[in-house]
This record gives C-alpha cells, structure tokens and sequence, in this order.
C-alpha cells in the first residue's frame, strides 16, 4: 500500500495522473466509426514517447498491449487489434502511466458517433457512481463506504456492477491493496488514511453482473452479452475532499 507523505512525492503521483489524462483525453479525440483499436494503441505509444512516461499496462504479467480497449459487451482488458469501430458502438479506454517512480490509472467510455439512449443512460451512471464513490472517501471512512455509494447509485438507477473486479491501490505499483469492491455495507473494511493513493472503477452492466472470460484469457465479457461501461480515477485521501490526480 502506497501512502504519500512528501510534497515531492504527491506532485510525483499528480504528474503521473497528468500524463494519464492527457493520454486519454488525445484518444477520446480520435474515437470515430472505422479507425481500429490497434490504431488507438499506437496513438496511445505516441503521447508517451512525447511525455518520456512509460506504460503500466505493457508486461504486466503478460498483457500484450498499452492500452486496454473494450468495446459493448467487454468490461474489461480488452487486447488491442484489427477490430473496427462501428457507429453505436461504446468502447471503454483504460490506460495506465509510469512517471518517476509512480503509477496513474484511470478509464473513461465514450460512444462511437450516435449511440442509443440505453446506453447514454449506461455511461451517464456510471460516471456519475464513480464520482459518489469519490466523495465518500474520505479520511476516518471505511471502504465499505465507497463500495456502497457506488453499489447503492448504481442498482437504484436499475443497473448491475460487476462483482468480479474492483478498484484497487496504486501508486508505487501499479496494483497494490487495498482492494476497493463497488458494492459493499458501509462501516465495513479499513479505515482510509491521509495520503492513501487509490484507483476507483466502477464497471457497470445494463443486464447481470455474472461475467466470462474471452478466448484470448484476457478480455473480460459480460457473460449475457449486455453492455458494460468503465470509468476509473485516481485519487489521494487528504483532511478534506480527495484529490483526483487523473482530472482532464
């Protein structure tokens, strides 16, 4: 578990963050009906390489890519090939950056052209649990907490979130405990410390949470074909309101 306690090594994790939501802002531009997702990939190595940050996502244990890309039914660790967007596709962009010692991790969905009003809906709540589950982490909460405002905004709206995968820690790796579920019993778990660096990502699904694993091993499905959207920040626990340290 990574807790900052230096004003060095707090703006080492903000520039992290900074490089992450470049990244994702630059391919959220190039979102459109045709280009692949391979193509997104290499946008991706691009903004890097100008950065002089590296991916967190290439080699960890063996993922082949820098970029995950998910499209409709896949949650998550899409792999990166010569899949085209259509439009009315939705496609989830999770992205992580290594920057002087320090991970950033973050995700965003967005629709390919015109996409339908289920799955506006799909994406409006789940970035909108996201940020609910931001607001209560707060220092002296449990994570209970966070994976209850989440769960509850989600289920309340008529929608399932995935069970099977969560948020997690990060800073000095990129995967570290605690582990952050998005459904739980508020007053359960640890207590958040000032200066805990967590990564929130709800994974939300207009139809069951039950999931399955694609043929690549990787590639994370909705097991009843329903769409799955993904947001994720990074954030710091302080005395007051986090700090989301992947903000655009």
């Amino acid at each position: 578990m990574t807790i900052i306690k230096s004003s060095e090594e707090v703006a080492m994790m903000r520039r992290a963050g900074e490089v992450v939501a470049a990244v994702l802002g630059r391919l959220k531009e190039e979102i459109k009906p045709g280009i692949k997702t391979c193509q997104l990939n290499s946008v991706a190595v691009n903004e890097l390489e100008k950065r002089g940050a590296r991916a967190s996502f290439k080699g960890y244990r063996g993922f082949p890519a820098h970029l995950c890309v998910s499209v409709n039914d896949e949650i998550v660790h899409g792999i990166p090939g010569e899949r085209q967007l259509s439009e009315g596709d939705i496609v989830s962009l999770d992205f992580g950056a290594f920057v002087s010692g320090f991970h950033g991790d973050a995700a965003i969905t967005v629709g390919v052209g015109s996409i339908n009003s289920r799955a506006q809906e799909l994406l409006a709540v789940t970035e909108a649990a996201l940020i609910g589950g931001i607001k209560a982490a707060r220092r002296g909460a449990h994570l209970g907490d966070v994976s209850a405002a989440i769960q509850d905004y989600v289920e309340t709206r008529g929608f399932s979130v995935i069970r099977e995968y969560s948020g997690h820690g990060v800073g000095r790796d990129l995967h570290e405990d605690p582990l952050v579920p998005n459904f739980g019993i508020r007053g359960e778990g640890p207590a958040l410390q000032k200066g805990m660096t967590l990564a929130l990502e709800p994974m939300v699904t207009t139809g069951h949470y039950r999931t399955r694993l694609g043929e690549n091993q990787w590639t994370v499905l909705t097991a009843d074909g329903s769409l799955s959207a993904h947001f994720e920040h990074t954030i710091a626990i302080s005395d007051g309101e986090p700090e989301i340290l992947t903000l655009p």
